[in-house]
């Protein structure tokens, strides 16, 4: 075949692969206006935000601090957030609410200096867009909630009684009827 032509069923695999995830195994949800679970757009179109430059998942590599700024910020950081840990243990004498305080103050501490760092701020921007997103899941009702509990509890006792019986079923074929072993 010559370079520029497709064979027949060709490039479809590779279309496939070029779908979000998500896409691909996209379920709707029964409730109109309603998001579920998996979202309803494809998985490279949910963070248009993020490079990835054509790149698959298993191509891109990660980010790496790179100035020196950085680094010793983030050094900085987790030498203070040591620090406050040490502190609790350093002070095994005094009253408990000392120490706690010496290892929340090294973590609010770390945490500030880890603030003006670069991935420090990365890492905030991230947690903030994680906790928006726990905002917009649809949480089950209190109903819900018990229906799906008391069903996975009838299947554990429905499992558990079917387990027991093939059990002893087993234990009566084998020993008492193939090996005469009576109890």
């Amino acid at each position: 075949m010559s370079p520029g032509v497709k064979a027949p069923g060709a490039g479809c695999l590779s279309e496939q692969y070029n779908r979000g995830i998500a896409q691909l195994a996209e379920r709707r949800s029964p409730k109109p206006k309603v998001g579920g679970s998996i979202p309803s757009a494809p998985a490279n179109s949910l963070w248009p935000n993020l490079p990835n430059h054509g790149l698959s998942m298993s191509q891109q590599t990660a980010e790496t601090v790179s100035s020196t700024a950085d680094r010793l910020k983030v050094g900085l950081a987790i030498a203070v957030v040591v620090a406050g840990i040490v502190g609790f243990y350093a002070l095994g004498e005094q009253p408990t609410v000392l120490r706690v305080v010496s290892v929340l103050a090294g973590l609010a501490l770390g945490g500030v200096i880890a603030w003006f760092s670069g991935p420090g701020q990365r890492f905030f921007a991230f947690a903030k867009d994680s906790w928006a997103e726990t905002q917009r899941v649809v949480w089950p009702t209190r109903k819900e909630t018990v229906q799906m509990t008391l069903t996975v509890f009838a299947f554990v006792v429905a499992m558990a009684l079917f387990l027991w019986l093939v059990d002893k079923s087993l234990e009566w074929v084998f020993y008492d009827l193939l090996l005469g072993w009576k109890k």
